[in-house]
């Protein structure tokens, strides 16, 4: 049984100008040729063509193709079997590369996905971005973060507007409860400590009472949020760092 030129070409999926070139450099010779002259393969040389195929894929250039081939001490399963390993380690590093395009992929995805018109209408000139790259160094790896980063990019501009009323709404109570001279351990702060906590679990990643003051703490020790939370009310920051501390003592005990 013999194959013509054409017929080798469409069962292995490579052009006549191929196989053509493959026997002028005596890579592959075809076994037989026809009365007119013309190639006819045999089954031995459609191994032989998917080996070279084989090695081609891996990117060996056509020399060392050859060589390999050629070896008179090449066992033709230490062929298959150095295929294989060379194949397996190639699926590895494309896996390992896809995982990679994935990742990338679902960390553009779960940005917040407004237009640059609608993250001024919703944030003003706060960019909800500024301190992107230091929370994921912070918290990157825990699963805080990723919840939060899977509920955040399913908020649309409605969603986002509506944060931001609830916690201009929380801000405004706050603010007027501090005025007052309610204690950081009254029950009114504590009731709007849990309301911050409840938001944070509703809106981003399930909040304890552990992490809440731990948040909290964060809000009196990092500079910036201590700033944010007293420009809402002069002394703020401690004063809801006491009520958080407050009400989660009392919700444990």
């Amino acid at each position: 049984m013999s194959y013509s030129v054409g017929q080798v070409a469409g069962f292995a999926g490579v052009t006549v100008r191929t196989l053509h070139h493959y026997d002028e450099i005596g890579l592959l010779v075809p076994g037989e040729r026809s009365r007119a002259g013309h190639r006819r393969y045999r089954d031995a040389d459609l191994d032989r063509l998917q080996q070279i195929l084989f090695y081609r894929e891996l990117g060996f250039p056509l020399d060392e193709v050859a060589v390999l081939l050629d070896d008179p001490d090449a066992d033709p399963r230490a062929h298959l079997r150095r295929q294989h390993e060379l194949l397996t380690a190639r699926i590895e590093r494309l896996r390992k590369m896809a995982a990679a395009v994935e990742q990338a992929m679902e960390a553009r995805r779960m940005g917040i996905d407004l237009t640059p018109e609608e993250r001024f209408e919703v944030f003003g000139d706060k960019d909800p971005e500024q301190y992107a790259e230091e929370a994921e160094a912070r918290w990157g790896g825990t699963e805080a973060y990723a919840e939060s980063q899977r509920r955040a990019a399913s908020y649309t501009k409605e969603d986002w507007q509506r944060m931001q009323a609830e916690v201009a709404d929380w801000s405004e109570r706050y603010g007027a409860l501090l005025a007052e001279g309610e204690p950081a351990t009254g029950e009114r702060a504590m009731a709007l400590a849990e309301e911050h906590r409840r938001h944070i679990g509703g809106w981003f990643y399930e909040c304890s009472y552990e992490m809440h003051k731990n948040l909290a703490d964060m809000y009196v020790a990092d500079e910036r949020f201590k700033a944010y939370y007293d420009s809402l009310r002069p002394g703020l920051a401690e004063h809801l760092r006491e009520a958080v501390h407050a009400n989660a003592d009392r919700r444990r005990g």
